[in-house]
């Protein structure tokens, strides 16, 4: 498969900067596989699109404000620094981006009035730096990224650069642990309004997690689909989970996953042909020709051009019914990327 295949013309106005209120306002384009259909709705119709046996899975995964502004103290330059993990030993792993090339042993002041100071001591895989947070600062890395990091709004939003709102609007208001540094965008649609009308209908909610890295973000380089490397994520779907999955399936439900996070998490855990708990990293890339054994319908977004994520959904709903969706979705002005609307594939 060519990756260009999975290439469109977006015009930039249709890169959402800032998200819809009340949340479940975006937009909802139906597309019924089966049928070979596309239908436009609200996402507020979605309780009435599913079937009482259905269960929603949810990725419960919170962002943490990955992003990171200083000054390097040897130059007086500024730094930007995007925080990926922390080992064991204490030491972060960290994008980073500044004027010129960085010494091992240099500082970084991290805050307005500095607050946090980061010793780069080696650099890690794809360009990343091994950076050791200051001893004199105790406090555990989600105590020092709350206190000195911002949201790690993508690059296409408002060039990364967050505002007071993004705190709370970049993440799912069903977020719970903590890992993630993009969010999983499908869930931002979601209100507490449109889970009381699902449970109302008898639609069943199951969480999983999967935190998202910043590989999501990076477009497929290779001139094929099969020969992308895959980035891997830390997830983890519980023996309840899997349970409940499995006999929701039995009784004739729908698995709808909510995002390409949790197809991946449950698709994973279903490679035996049946859903089992997992916990652990994956590096699944679902593309056309994969048997899904897990997800039956989908809640996602409208992702980048050469995305994984864009090829993860031709493989449930067809290359073609797909390339057909996003077309009518720039001619209607649909809304794109993380702040945008929404599509549901069902059949």
């Amino acid at each position: 498969m060519l990756t260009s295949d999975y290439d469109f013309d977006l015009p930039d106005e249709l890169i959402a900067q800032h998200p819809v209120e009340p949340r479940d306002a975006s937009r909802l384009m139906v597309v019924d596989r089966r049928a070979g259909t596309i239908e436009h709705r609200s996402f507020a119709d979605l309780p009435e699109l599913l079937d009482p046996r259905d269960v929603l899975v949810r990725n419960d995964s919170r962002v943490i404000p990955a992003r990171l502004i200083g000054q390097r103290l040897a130059t007086g330059g500024k730094w930007e620094g995007l925080f990926l993990n922390d080992r064991d030993d204490g030491v972060w792993e960290v994008l980073a981006r500044t004027r010129g090339r960085p010494a091992l042993g240099e500082s970084v002041a991290i805050g307005e009035p500095p607050g946090l100071s980061l010793v780069l001591e080696g650099r890690g895989e794809g360009g990343s730096w091994i950076a050791r947070p200051s001893p004199e600062t105790p406090a555990t890395t989600l105590e020092l990224l709350a206190r000195f990091g911002a949201p790690p709004l993508p690059p296409y939003i408002r060039r990364g650069r967050a505002d007071a709102a993004d705190r709370e609007r970049y993440q799912t208001v069903y977020a719970r642990r903590p890992g993630s540094v993009a969010a999983p965008t499908a869930g931002l649609h979601f209100t507490a309004d449109v889970f009381d009308r699902l449970a109302a209908r008898g639609v069943a909610t199951v969480d999983v997690t999967l935190h998202v890295g910043v590989g999501t973000f990076r477009p497929i380089e290779a001139e094929t689909v099969e020969d992308h490397r895959m980035h891997s994520e830390w997830a983890d779907l519980s023996a309840d989970a899997a349970a409940r999955l499995n006999q929701a399936k039995a009784r004739g439900g729908r698995i709808v996953a909510v995002g390409t996070t949790s197809t991946r998490t449950l698709e994973t855990a279903a490679a035996s042909g049946r859903i089992e708990p997992f916990q652990g990293r994956t590096n699944l890339f679902i593309r056309p020709g994969h048997a899904f054994h897990a997800v039956d319908a989908l809640v996602t977004n409208f992702h980048l051009p050469r995305s994984s994520l864009l090829v993860l959904v031709s493989a449930l709903a067809g290359p073609e019914l797909v390339r057909a969706a996003y077309a009518a979705a720039v001619r209607r002005r649909y809304r794109f990327f993380s702040y945008g609307d929404a599509m549901l594939v069902l059949g």
